[in-house]
C-alpha cells in the first residue's frame, strides 16, 4: 500500500479570541490561528434576555441609544458577526482566550465562555493574561511581551464554571455570582475581585455605587469635572473596572445632570 494512505494530517484549527480591537493591532504575527474581536461592553447596560437572539436585540438598541454613533445595523455586522464565527468554531480546535482582569473583560470572557459551552465541541482552551495586572493591560506589552503571554498560557478546564458567571451576571443573581467565584478563587482569584467590584458598583440605601462614588471624590480632590484628568484618576483609582471613555462619561454626564 502505498505511503500516502498512512499519512495523518493535523486538522485542528486554531483560533485567538481577543477582548477588543486595540490589542488586534499590536498581535504578533507569528502566533497560529484566526483572531475573532470580542467587540462589546456587557459590563455597561441592560443584558437581561430571554435568549441570544434577545440578547443581541437589547444591546443592540442599548449601544444606538447611549453611544449614539454606533447604529443598530452597525453592531450585528461588527458584534454580532464575530460572536457568530464563535459559535461556527469547528469540533476539537483550540482556542485561545486574551482577556485581563478587570470587570470589562471579565465580563466579556465570562459570556464568550458561555458560547464556547454552549456551542462549540470538545474545545481545547487556554486563557493568556497579562503577567501583572496593571493600568495597561495587554496594551502596555510589545509584541515580544505578547509572545511571552501567550507561552505562559494556561489550559482552562472550568469553562462550564465560567459559563455559569455570565448566567449569573445576567439574571442579576449575586448570590450565585459569588458562589461560583468562590469555588474558582484558588485557581482564579482575580475573577472573585471582579465579581466583588460588580456587586460594590450597584447602588443601594447607603451608596449610589462604587463608581459614582469614586467619580465624585475624585471631583472633589481635583477640584474640576473636567472629563480628561477625572477619566485618567479614574482609571488609577478603580482600574479594577476597566471603564472606557465611554462608560466613565456617562457616569458622569449623570452627576453632573444630578448636581
Amino acid at each position: 500500500m502505498s505511503n500516502r494512505f498512512n499519512v495523518i494530517v493535523n486538522m485542528t484549527q486554531h483560533y485567538n479570541i481577543l477582548n477588543g480591537d486595540a490589542l488586534l493591532k499590536q498581535f504578533p504575527e507569528n502566533i497560529e490561528g484566526e483572531t475573532i474581536i470580542c467587540r462589546e461592553c456587557l459590563v455597561d447596560g441592560d443584558v437581561k434576555s430571554k435568549n441570544l437572539d434577545d440578547l443581541f436585540h437589547v444591546r443592540a438598541r442599548f449601544i444606538n441609544e447611549c453611544y449614539g454613533d454606533f447604529s443598530v445595523e452597525h453592531y450585528y455586522n461588527n458584534a454580532v458577526a464575530e460572536f457568530d464565527k464563535i459559535r461556527n468554531i469547528p469540533k476539537q480546535s483550540i482556542v485561545n482566550l486574551w482577556f485581563e482582569d478587570d470587570l470589562f473583560c471579565q465580563v466579556n470572557f465570562w459570556f464568550v465562555c458561555y458560547l464556547l459551552q454552549n456551542f462549540v465541541q470538545e474545545p481545547l482552551v487556554f486563557l493568556i493574561r497579562p503577567k501583572e495586572h496593571t493600568l495597561y493591560g495587554f496594551g502596555g506589552l510589545s509584541k515580544p511581551g505578547l509572545e511571552h503571554a501567550f507561552a505562559e498560557r494556561i489550559q482552562l478546564n472550568s469553562t462550564a464554571q465560567i459559563a455559569g458567571l455570565w448566567e449569573a451576571y445576567k439574571n442579576g443573581n449575586m448570590d450565585k455570582l459569588l458562589h461560583i467565584a468562590s469555588k474558582l478563587k484558588k485557581q482564579f482569584p482575580f475573577i472573585k475581585n471582579a465579581v466583588n467590584a460588580h456587586i460594590a458598583r450597584i447602588p443601594n440605601n447607603r451608596s449610589k455605587g462604587r463608581p459614582t462614588e469614586a467619580l465624585v471624590e475624585i471631583i472633589q480632590d481635583l477640584k474640576t469635572d473636567e472629563f480628561g484628568p477625572v477619566f485618567r484618576e479614574f482609571n488609577k483609582r478603580e482600574y479594577i473596572y476597566g471603564f472606557g471613555d465611554l462608560q466613565v462619561k456617562r457616569l458622569l454626564d449623570e452627576i453632573k445632570r444630578n448636581a
